[in-house]
């Protein structure tokens, strides 16, 4: 279900695998009862990722730890870096996607003109091959499907992911690559490259995500 990527004093980082439900389904254990199972102490839960979605999630050791770190998330002080594969050809390479939010017909969202309470996602792109693209993907905003809706609202849904799109494929092409902040004064960076997904490990993805994205923190981001 997942790889232990740091136990630290008060908190965890995992890398979840593609296709695990994050809470349990039916009888059977989800990743955050599986984790605590696995390490005989209870933990807590400081953010999510879809079923589809693979890469780092961060555990609190505590309660106290846990209301710190969601805090932090609430007030965009941690940074997250994504990446996904996506079809077809966007209507803009690099950029800002940004506007409102609202539920859809089968459990979809929408990306609205509205400005009242946005989403914001900047990214940048890398050809592939035709007809497809690596997107890194910097949220600034929390909300559900945010980063599924912004490549929908492109012409580029992410590859894999059916509900908005993507068409089958061997896996749904999103992952939590990097996690950066501050916590009790002492800066936490965590970088984790995908590890399954075919298209995820061909030569020209893996050279663009160990060099030119390497340290996407640092990357001077697109504002429009």
């Amino acid at each position: 279900m997942y790889d232990l990527v740091a136990n630290e004093t008060d908190f965890l980082v995992v890398d979840k695998h593609p296709g695990v439900d994050f809470h349990s389904q039916s009888g059977e254990a989800g990743l955050a009862a599986q984790l605590q199972q696995n390490l005989g102490y209870p933990v807590f839960a400081v953010h999510r990722l879809d079923t589809l979605t693979s890469g780092l999630l961060l555990f609190a050791k505590s309660s106290e730890a846990a209301h710190q770190l969601a805090k932090r998330f609430s007030e965009r002080r941690i940074q997250k870096f994504y990446l996904a594969i996506a079809k077809g050809k966007p209507t803009k390479k690099q950029g800002k996607i940004q506007g409102d939010m609202a539920k859809s017909r089968r459990g979809q969202f929408k990306l609205m003109r509205s400005q009242d309470n946005p989403a914001i996602t900047r990214f940048y792109s890398h050809a592939l091959q035709e007809g497809l693209r690596l997107y890194l993907l910097k949220p600034e905003t929390g909300k559900t499907h945010q980063l599924r809706v912004a490549l929908a609202s492109l012409g580029t849904p992410i590859l894999g992911d059916q509900r908005y799109g993507g068409g089958d494929a061997d896996r749904g092409y999103l992952h939590a690559y990097c996690l950066s902040f501050e916590y009790n004064s002492t800066h936490y960076h965590y970088r984790s490259p995908p590890s399954q997904g075919k298209m995820f490990l061909t030569d020209n993805c893996q050279s663009c995500i160990n060099t030119e994205w390497f340290s996407p923190e640092h990357l001077d981001w697109p504002t429009r």
